[in-house]
């Protein structure tokens, strides 16, 4: 078998669906369906035939035999063992010779590049709303984000990170009222504490809004104010976006997040005419008591829910802009695909746009439409199944999250290893401490709502960054005992086959990392690529207990080192993929 496969999974299903086709009673529908096998009965199993002869009422056995046929005289397939399982399943179980010289030859050789070479793609994520303080509830679209656009990078993808904050919008009306009624001089505050003076200006503002018309007819006037040009309203709004958005870079810096371009909502507020003209014009959408919508009438869910572009009273929303925004997108950047990093209960808004946009985009003629893509998640919640809050019952400000989990990360730290420098445990305490914020959500199916546990998230045993962290440390420390680089290009001069049960399931699970980029590729979900790095780390556990690597002869002393490499390799590269810092020491 050919050593240069870089996702064998893909490969057996290339080669298979290939042979198929030379064989009477197959035809062109036919999926292989390759899949990771239990490792009782091999490494990979050809499943397709079975739902492929019940649709066309054949036998799955018959079928099969004609294809294990064809595939034991396929020469890239001679270093492989089959055999036919069950009604119709074919196994594959990789031989150890191949199993060593693909460890060796991809060892350091890891080029996923190609896969997206060519393409550019923007992803919208984070958007948290200036004026107000991020909690707990922006921490899932900003490290499931940029996990993603990490991966995207990864693959050989132009990748443009948009932070498309809500900087614009009725909240600075009543914001703006309540500066000017309390004669509150904006220029003067202590950054340290303008973003709780905002949110206390802005829930007055609120219940005066509540207690009297009049209030509120006065937040309408300034935001209308604001939206002219008025020169003191703008001097307001821009000194709250600017406080603003230096508290959110302060997170961003913990947690390693960075964006190319910050373009918020108001970036587009004088673009979002031209979509309202051009939309009208081209008979998408309608007027409907006194506002302009479009209806999506061929669609069941949303033939009677309008979609709303322009308010009665000509003031635009999200959905104005967020359609200005795939227009610059496109216009500007040549994306071909925009990836949106959202809560699910925006399912139903981007559904809309994203048919909106094919109906808008197919009326101007544009041949090649930009792929729209929302990528959405669930609810962080508390112990007690409820969406977290504080005692008092306000969402948990993110800043005190982020500290909090350092602070404990370092006692723990501390006691477990007292003789480092204080320099090294704080070092140590914010990769831990952040590390375990980011893999505690991105472990999780980002479609479900999980539980928040302190506990859990940092222990050192179990599926936790802790737990990976002190993996890879460990591999370090072997290396350092050996006084050898573990990140250089090993040219062994002679090396076993892999032969001891550990040695071949961790070669086996190092296999599978091609595969499992290509599916959190496809779906986008980071915990597959978290399930991985907790099985790999797993299994070389297991391998370096029983299994001695000082001492041994120099061949066998060989092939486990490159075991080790590569293991750290892919441990290190996938926890450069989910955002995690790596460590040397523990």
């Amino acid at each position: 078998m050919e050593t240069n496969w870089l996702d064998v999974k893909s490969k057996l299903g290339t080669i298979f669906y290939a042979l198929s086709q030379k064989i009477d009673g197959f035809d062109k529908d036919f999926n292989p369906e390759i899949r990771v096998a239990d490792p009782r009965f091999g490494d990979f199993q050809v499943n397709g035939v079975l739902g492929f002869a019940k649709k066309n009422k054949k036998n799955p056995r018959e079928l099969s035999e004609k294809l294990l046929i064809k595939a034991k005289q396929f020469e890239d397939l001679a270093d492989c063992s089959l055999e036919l399982s069950g009604p119709g399943f074919i196994n594959i179980r990789l031989t150890s010779d191949f199993l060593r010289q693909w460890v060796n030859t991809f060892c350091g050789r890891c080029n996923f590049k190609q896969w997206l070479a060519g393409k550019t793609i923007v992803i919208d994520y984070s958007s948290p709303n200036t004026a107000k303080q991020m909690h707990v509830g922006h921490l899932r679209s900003m490290i499931i984000g940029e996990s993603i656009q990490r991966l995207l990078q990864f693959c050989g993808a132009n990748v443009i990170r948009d932070n498309h904050i809500g900087d614009w919008g009725t909240q600075f009306g009543i914001l703006i009222m309540a500066v000017k009624r309390e004669n509150f001089d904006i220029t003067a505050i202590d950054s340290a504490t303008a973003l709780d003076e905002f949110e206390r200006l802005y829930r007055e503002g609120v219940a005066l809004t509540k207690q009297d018309q009049t209030f509120l007819n006065e937040a309408r006037r300034e935001l209308v104010a604001l939206q002219k040009g008025d020169l003191e309203n703008l001097r307001i709004w821009e000194t709250i976006n600017t406080v603003s958005y230096h508290a959110f870079e302060k997170i961003y810096s913990q947690m390693d997040v960075a964006f190319d371009y910050v373009l918020g909502e108001s970036f587009y507020r004088d673009k979002v005419d031209r979509i309202c003209n051009e939309l009208e014009a081209l008979g998408i959408a309608e007027k409907n008591q006194g506002a302009l919508v479009v209806f999506h009438r061929e669609h069941e869910r949303f033939k009677d829910q309008p979609f709303l572009i322009r308010k009665s009273d000509g003031a635009s929303n999200y959905a104005t802009t967020d359609l200005a925004t795939v227009l610059y997108r496109w216009e500007n950047f040549r994306a071909d695909t925009i990836i949106y990093v959202t809560d699910g209960r925006q399912q139903d808004h981007f559904q809309q746009l994203f048919l909106t946009v094919e109906r808008w985009f197919s009326a101007k003629n544009i041949p090649l439409l930009p792929q729209l893509k929302h990528v959405w998640f669930g609810t962080v919640l508390g112990e007690d199944g409820r969406a977290i809050k504080t005692r008092s019952g306000e969402s948990i400000k993110l800043k005190q999250l982020i500290d909090e989990s350092i602070a404990r990360a370092r006692t723990i730290v501390t006691e477990k290893n007292p003789d480092l420098s204080s320099v090294e445990h704080e070092k140590i305490a914010h990769a831990v401490g952040t590390g375990a914020i980011k893999y505690a959500d991105l472990s999780q199916n980002r479609t479900n709502d999980y539980i928040f546990s302190w506990d859990k998230m940092l222990s050192f045993d179990g599926n936790t960054a802790p737990y990976l962290l002190y993996a890879v440390a460990r591999i370090h420390t072997l290396f350092q005992r050996l006084d050898i680089s573990p990140h250089g290009r090993r040219e062994p001069k002679s090396m076993a086959d892999f032969l001891t049960p550990e040695e071949l399931a961790l070669a086996r699970k190092l296999v599978d990392f091609p595969s499992t980029i290509a599916q959190v590729l496809n779906d986008l979900k980071p915990h597959d690529l978290c399930t991985y790095l907790f099985e790999l780390a797993s299994e070389f556990s297991t391998f370096y207990k029983a299994n001695r690597i000082i001492g041994e002869t120099e061949d066998i002393f060989e092939k486990r080192l490159l075991l080790c490499q590569f293991v750290l390799h892919v441990l290190e590269t996938g926890l450069y993929l989910l955002g995690i810092e790596r460590l040397e020491k523990m």
